[in-house]
């Protein structure tokens, strides 16, 4: 009976090893981190904005885009869904890129191209403390996208300022002074003796 008894622990034992074993033996794989959201202009959005030919009125729709996606990234985050929310955000960065391209391609000089910039700049004012709100709710691997998207609209309201004030307050590029300008000035250090 004893022997009966060790043989059936010993059936039981050594798969209980192998399995342990093999366990042991296969390299453990970490998580691959989530892929950021992909920027894009859906389809439908794309018609509406081509079908517009005023630069004012599709900057407007483009914004008000831009701020519907991004009132849905919040919904969805607040319904930890969080996938369809990146989506979603991925969405918005597209428009944001597609209007700030846009205005990108005007004649910078025109006080209409100036006017378009500050409507960006005031629209993203307001989109940068929602996604803050937006990325302390949403767990911390996702979380990490959130905060490049919080800092590509951060740097698109800056291209936007500087753009606007590029032309009438500061000069981005000075214009250099030429040999001829320097024989025309009638200063005391360019006088020979």
């Amino acid at each position: 009976m004893r022997l009966g008894y060790s043989s059936s622990s010993l059936l039981f034992a050594v798969p209980i090893c192998l399995v342990a074993a093999t366990l042991q033996a296969q390299p453990r794989t970490e998580q691959l981190p989530t892929p950021p959201p992909m920027r894009f202009v859906a389809r439908e959005d794309r018609a509406q904005l081509m079908g517009i030919r005023d630069s004012k009125a599709r900057v407007r729709l483009t914004l008000e885009l831009a701020d519907s996606r991004l009132v849905r990234t919040e919904a969805l985050t607040s319904q930890k869904q969080f996938e369809q929310a990146s989506a979603s955000l991925g969405n918005y960065l597209g428009l944001i890129e597609d209007v700030m391209g846009f205005i990108g391609s005007l004649v910078r000089d025109r006080g209409s191209t100036r006017d378009l910039y500050r409507r960006v700049d005031i629209s993203l004012r307001g989109h940068i403390p929602r996604l803050a709100v937006i990325r302390r709710v949403t767990p911390a691997d996702l979380a990490i996208h959130i905060k490049v998207a919080e800092e590509f609209a951060r740097d698109m309201r800056s291209e936007a300022l500087d753009s606007f004030y590029g032309y009438s307050i500061l000069r981005d590029n000075p214009k250099p002074e030429t040999k001829a300008d320097a024989a025309k000035d009638p200063s005391p250090d360019n006088k020979r003796p």
